[in-house]
């Protein structure tokens, strides 16, 4: 069995408050889980307008089946309306 990470560093330029971040992760977060079957939270930057950390998470039993949603979902994000990635890193248990 396999556990694959990956967090994304974000950056909301058009937030001008909390609202407004929290309404551009909602639609991201809800995609990715509807989508790809993958659990997704908001684990940084929780008080920032502009600024938001995503982490999403899925278990497979293949490891490069785990990677290979990982890039899919890598993609999405960083094509998502509202958004720009900063950095993201991944990881694997």
């Amino acid at each position: 069995m396999t556990i694959a990470s990956i967090s994304w560093d974000l950056h909301v330029p058009a937030a001008h408050s909390l609202k407004e971040k929290r309404s551009v992760l909602s639609r991201i977060k809800a995609r990715l889980h509807n989508e790809y079957n993958v659990s997704v939270a908001e684990t940084g930057h929780h008080d920032a307008w502009q600024r938001a950390e995503l982490t999403a998470c899925v278990v497979s039993t293949d490891r490069r089946h785990a990677e290979s949603v990982l890039s899919t979902i890598d993609r999405v994000v960083g094509t998502a309306a509202g958004c720009r990635v900063i950095d993201s890193v991944r990881a694997f248990f």
